[in-house]
């Protein structure tokens, strides 16, 4: 289960672009809290308590108890804004969840015992096609992450969707539909095959043309014969 996430919020009067960007001048990042039949309620955070829980991978797919004056709900992110240079939130979307209510939530794949699987070992490299799977459940049931234990992986073999063990009240919406999709392989890499052998082909050439210089015959041609005279 997802651990939960303690945050602590204040109301918010003002809104519209101008307003935002005061909060955002004074430290404070603007939120919205929505869902669970409730009218949205407009929070602010502060900005630097953000950044510190965002280190924490966890903070992604859990679920988040939000403190509100002396009220707590429990909501899970559903979007986030940060600026593109700066250590700073722009915007948070915060969806209030009920304990009887399935939600549906990314969570993050681990990857299990990659230097142990004999594909790498045998010079493939893995290629992660997914490291993240949306996933549906109850919200006591939310996990932190997915974990997928790739140790035994051959080269040119690849795991899918449905080789994701998951924890129990735990779905996978894309596998009702019946779309498996490919989440990690282990495959020799073209372009270095490719880039090994044209510089093997570059050397056997340069090889010629040094023979040549020095008068001497590529290896593999003989040496053309004299043809004999009537004598």
């Amino acid at each position: 289960m997802a651990k939960e996430v303690d945050l602590i919020a204040e109301l918010r009067e003002d809104s519209g672009k101008g307003a935002s960007r005061r909060l955002r001048r004074t430290g404070k990042v603007p939120a919205i809290l929505y869902g669970a039949g409730k009218a949205p309620t407009p929070v602010t955070f502060d900005n630097n308590q953000l950044i510190k829980k965002m280190e924490q991978e966890a903070f992604f797919s859990s679920v988040l108890t939000v403190k509100v004056g002396s009220k707590s709900q429990q909501a899970i992110l559903k979007d986030v804004q940060t600026h593109p240079a700066k250590r700073m939130v722009l915007h948070l979307d915060l969806q209030l969840i009920v304990a009887d209510e399935k939600i549906r939530m990314t969570v993050p794949v681990h990857f299990m015992n990659e230097d142990a699987a004999p594909g790498v070992k045998e010079g493939g490299s893995i290629s992660h096609m997914m490291t993240e799977v949306e996933v549906t459940c109850f919200p006591a049931d939310l996990p932190e992450y997915l974990e997928l234990d790739i140790g035994e992986l051959e080269l040119d073999q690849l795991r899918r969707l449905s080789d994701i063990p998951l924890p129990s009240g735990v779905e996978i919406p894309e596998l009702a539909l019946e779309n498996d999709r490919d989440v990690v392989s282990i495959h020799i890499i073209k372009e270095v095959i490719e880039e090994v052998e044209e510089e093997e082909v570059l050397e056997g050439e340069e090889g010629v043309a040094a023979a040549a210089e020095e008068g001497e015959k590529p290896a593999g041609e003989e040496e053309p014969k004299e043809e004999e005279g009537d004598g």
